[in-house]
């Protein structure tokens, strides 16, 4: 078989692309590593000047000051229980809807589906949903004012029913011929049967409620606070000030606090990304391609 041979301008085009991407790829990893590195040094040693691809005395003394904050360990908790309930929760909500909506035989389907599409593009605004939050729900300062609000998404619901769609309804038929229920129907077989989709969905409620702090911020009050809200308030702060009963007197800087308060509030999602993203791409593309 006769090889096809590469010219010049390919090689040159590919070299090129290349060192252009690797470079795209350097310049959005550096501040990642160089925030990592600067929390890892010691924090006397950090005042002499910036640290740049290692450490030059490696201390772990700022995450132990952040980590000796009853603030910061309470808003772990929230966070990672907001996270988690949240986004199983949301996934689930979104995820029964959108099969509901798929089906052509639902009565006044039109109808949800105008009303639905309507929220993507409008909202009642900031002070209405407040007053309703706090007062018509009286959720102010309730953990589950994190989960209820957000248990629906509708530009979700719409990836999810493009994907329901392309399921076999004979799959639905033979299931509900041999008695299976609707709710069976869809725990047993339509979800097992949407990993992809369920798992993009949830990456992105999962990114949300981890970063999420505005509304920590309105309806949670300081038992309630997120990390991301704890991060706000740290890089606010002019000096931090870390509050515990075994305090020893070391000398740190409010930079290498704010510096490890960042690391530790990305990396958990950082780390967590990576195993979702063989999802990511497939899960996205849903509904483009009709085959």
């Amino acid at each position: 078989m006769r090889r096809r041979r590469i010219s010049v301008g390919q090689v040159a085009f590919v070299t090129l692309n290349s060192l252009f991407l690797s470079l795209a790829v350097a310049m959005c990893f550096y501040p990642f590593l160089y925030i990592i590195v600067s929390s890892l040094n010691d924090p006397t040693d950090l005042l002499r000047g910036p640290v740049y691809f290692w450490p030059r005395k490696f201390s772990v003394i700022n995450f132990n000051y952040v980590l000796r904050d009853p603030e910061i360990v309470r808003a772990i908790w929230v966070t990672v229980a907001r996270t988690v309930i949240g986004t199983v929760a949301g996934v689930l909500f979104t995820a029964a809807f959108a099969y509901g909506i798929s089906k052509k035989r639902l009565w006044g389907r039109k109808v949800i589906l105008g009303m639905t599409l309507v929220t993507i593009y409008f909202s009642g605004g900031l002070i209405p949903t407040y007053l309703l939050i706090a007062h018509g729900l009286h959720l102010w300062g309730n953990f589950l004012v994190f989960i209820i609000p957000n248990m629906f998404n509708a530009f979700f619901a719409f990836i999810m029913m493009s994907f329901f769609r392309e399921i076999s309804p004979e799959i639905e038929e033979s299931a509900l011929m041999d008695g299976a229920t609707e709710i069976r129907v869809f725990v047993q077989l339509i979800l097992p049967l949407s990993t992809a989709v369920l798992a993009t969905i949830a990456l992105f409620f999962g990114v949300w409620h981890w970063n999420s702090w505005f509304d920590a911020m309105l309806y949670g009050g300081r038992k309630l606070m997120t990390l991301q809200q704890y991060l706000v308030k740290a890089i606010q702060s002019v000096n931090v000030s870390v509050r515990s009963a075994n305090f020893r007197s070391e000398s740190v800087s409010s930079q290498s606090l704010r510096l490890a308060t960042m690391v530790l509030t990305t990396f958990p999602i950082v780390a967590i990304y990576p195993f979702l993203q063989r999802y990511f791409v497939k899960g996205v593309m849903i509904g483009s391609l009709k085959g």
